[in-house]
């Protein structure tokens, strides 16, 4: 495998016609420990995925090699203001920071970057080809704690944690991390 791949950014109807793609990522990275995704969790997960990219305001990034082969996803939106994220929670956080109005959180959806092309910048590159043009305060996102390499990825880049969740029924408890964006741009996010 090569070090060599181009990311390119997405908004929602390009993703639609990128599926297989995610799918194939989607797919190759979740079914590895910790996250062990079955099949049938995969077909759940692009079920939201196809309502997702209809979302005028979603964002998605795929990475590939010059040959065309998937590397990495990622993709997210802006909460609604009736956003459930925030409910999840095991312990409730304070109204200031679950405050929701459309435009002040980025939802990062997924993230993920198949093993060859791993720490080779993919994820940073993808994170920010996402976060293009974006207006929103802050990102927010759920990543297991037993995801290590995700968890220092997500910390070096400034995300802390505020609380854990579960994020579905049935879910192991992951953390729940925002990114700050502050007024300062982002650049080197």
């Amino acid at each position: 495998m090569t070090g060599t791949f181009a990311v390119e950014r997405m908004d929602g109807a390009a993703a639609a016609r990128a599926e297989p793609e995610f799918r194939l990522v989607y797919a190759e990275v979740f079914a590895e420990e910790p996250y062990e995704e079955t099949p049938g969790s995969v077909e759940a997960n692009f079920r939201r995925f196809r309502s997702q990219v209809r979302k005028k305001t979603f964002s998605a990034a795929l990475a590939r090699t010059g040959a065309g082969e998937p590397v990495g996803i990622a993709y997210g939106y802006p909460l609604s203001p009736s956003t459930g994220w925030w409910d999840r929670l095991t312990t409730p956080v304070d109204d200031a920071l679950r405050r929701e109005d459309g435009r002040r959180t980025f939802g990062l959806m997924e993230l993920a970057v198949r093993a060859p092309w791993r720490r080779l910048g993919a994820a940073r590159r993808m994170h920010e080809a996402v976060l293009t043009d974006i207006t929103a305060e802050r990102v927010l996102l759920n990543a297991r704690p037993d995801a290590e390499a995700a968890q220092a990825a997500y910390r070096s880049w400034g995300y802390r944690k505020v609380g854990e969740a579960r994020p579905w029924e049935g879910a192991v408890l992951h953390d729940v991390m925002v990114l700050d964006l502050g007024t300062a741009g982002r650049s080197g996010r």
